[in-house]
């Protein structure tokens, strides 16, 4: 198999994750015989460093032609005087809207060496295992007009979305539903938003087509709640932008640390866009402690969604399950009677038990 990955490091500690997440790469292409060729682009505040805009054209060209995109992260203070529309997220809004990257998926499951971190009592997290499938490209954030008015003391955004877009993103998640527990979830807020009552319509009018998997509303409000008091009643959770973005970030912290979760931003033909779900962290960048699991399991995500390689993907969230229980982590974890490591001792770890001897000397002699 051969297959192109483009790589945005991006800003803070971007650089140091996307490090670790290009040494599991090529472990797994030397372990499995694939061939994957990695090409390194700009993006975010470093893009605006170098070129002036937070998405050159030419890593927009570059990632159409790639089979599978990683994605550190952008932001950060220095880039913060900047107006909002130039600003470094401004950039992975443009390669979403631009590649057409409308399902962004969030796995959320606790790793059980980890979940005495948990914010939630131990009994209410055990157990969970949460998707939530959030639409990406529309709504709040995309619509149009969207500007201040009356000199200033006063703004107006649009949230927008036409059938095309919610049907999309609804048989996203049923589908996911159907290998999974055929349960889902769909959150509105169609006791207010004329938006939320066509979603709900055509969840209404999907669940027909998908006779196998039960369906449920809840109100986003109410979702917010049971994240923290029920996490366990919830399987797939479908929602629009904004909520999506809200919700799954709630939910990001309920497995420990925020740093362990990957996500997937995928198009309908399958290419798909891969990153942590935190930020960039400026504050540690460069100290060697950032935690690259979460980056770690998107490259285990990527191999899944986009690759379709099932038993890759497995091998990765397995060696990343395993250095968890010897009881290695990182500074934003802890973990009783375990040892603190940095960043590329805990990507060795995961590379010693994700490859034979001869691949794990091989890689990290070539990142020494």
């Amino acid at each position: 198999m051969f297959k192109k990955i483009v790589l945005l490091p991006g800003d803070g500690i971007g650089p140091e994750i996307m490090d670790a997440a290009e040494q599991i790469v090529n472990c797994i292409a030397l372990e499995y015989g694939h061939q994957i060729t990695c090409e390194t682009q700009a993006i975010g505040g470093s893009a605006i460093d170098e070129t002036g805009r937070p998405l050159p054209d030419e890593t927009v060209k570059a990632c159409e032609e790639a089979d599978a995109i990683l994605l550190g992260a952008v932001g950060g203070s220095k880039w913060e005087s900047l107006p909002p529309s130039d600003r470094p997220e401004q950039g992975l809004l443009g390669l979403r809207k631009a590649l057409g990257l409308f399902a962004n998926v969030r796995p959320v499951k606790g790793f059980p060496p980890l979940l005495h971190a948990s914010p939630l009592k131990e009994e209410v997290i055990k157990g969970s295992d949460i998707l939530i499938v959030r639409e990406l490209t529309s709504g709040l954030y995309f619509g149009e007009p969207r500007e201040r008015r009356e000199e200033g003391n006063a703004a107006i955004d649009t949230l927008y979305y036409n059938r095309e877009e919610i049907e999309r993103i609804v048989d996203y998640a049923f589908k996911s539903a159907q290998s999974r527990k055929k349960h889902l979830t769909s959150v509105d807020k169609a006791n207010v938003l004329e938006t939320s009552r066509l979603w709900r319509e055509i969840v209404d009018e999907k669940s027909a087509e998908y006779p196998d998997v039960t369906v449920e509303h809840v109100l986003v409000d109410a979702a917010a709640m049971q994240l923290i008091t029920q996490p366990n009643r919830f399987d797939v959770v479908v929602t629009e932008n904004l909520f999506g973005d809200i919700l799954s970030d709630e939910a990001s912290v309920l497995t420990g640390s925020i740093g362990m979760l990957p996500s997937a931003s995928l198009t309908q033909s399958g290419v798909g866009l891969y990153e942590p779900v935190h930020g960039s962290a400026p504050d540690i960048a460069g100290t060697g402690v950032a935690n690259p699991l979460g980056m770690i399991l998107s490259v285990a995500l990527m191999f899944r969604h986009s690759f379709g390689l099932e038993e890759e993907a497995r091998a990765i969230e397995q060696a990343v399950h395993n250095c968890l229980e010897e009881g290695y982590y990182t500074s934003d974890l802890h973990i009783q009677g375990g040892k603190c490591v940095q960043t590329d001792e805990m990507t060795r770890h995961v590379i010693e038990k994700l490859t034979s001897k001869s691949v794990s000397e091989c890689i990290l002699n070539t990142y020494a």
